[in-house]
C-alpha cells in the first residue's frame, strides 16, 4: 500500500516483549515443585532484563553506553 511502511526487520523492543510474554507463558505450564519454582523466578526476571537492557541501550548517552548495555542484554 502506498504511504505504508514496512514491517521493521529487527523490532527488538516487541521480540523481547513477546520473548518475555512466551517465558511467563511457559512457566505457568510447568509443575510447580520447589525447584521449579526457584528456577523459574530466574528465568523470569532474566527474560524480562533482555527487553529492559535494549531499551536502556537505544536510549544510551552515547556509543560505550550503547554497547556496555548491549552486551548485558545478549548475556542475559
Amino acid at each position: 500500500m502506498e504511504g505504508e511502511r514496512p514491517p521493521e526487520k529487527y523490532d527488538l523492543e516487541e521480540r523481547t516483549y513477546q520473548f518475555a510474554h512466551q517465558v511467563r507463558e511457559f512457566i505457568k505450564r510447568i509443575p510447580k515443585t520447589l525447584s521449579n519454582y526457584e528456577d523459574s523466578k530466574q528465568v523470569v526476571r532474566a527474560s524480562g532484563s533482555v527487553g529492559a537492557n535494549y531499551i536502556e541501550a537505544n536510549e544510551s548517552l552515547g556509543d560505550k553506553d550503547f554497547l556496555l548495555h548491549i552486551k548485558i542484554s545478549r548475556k542475559e
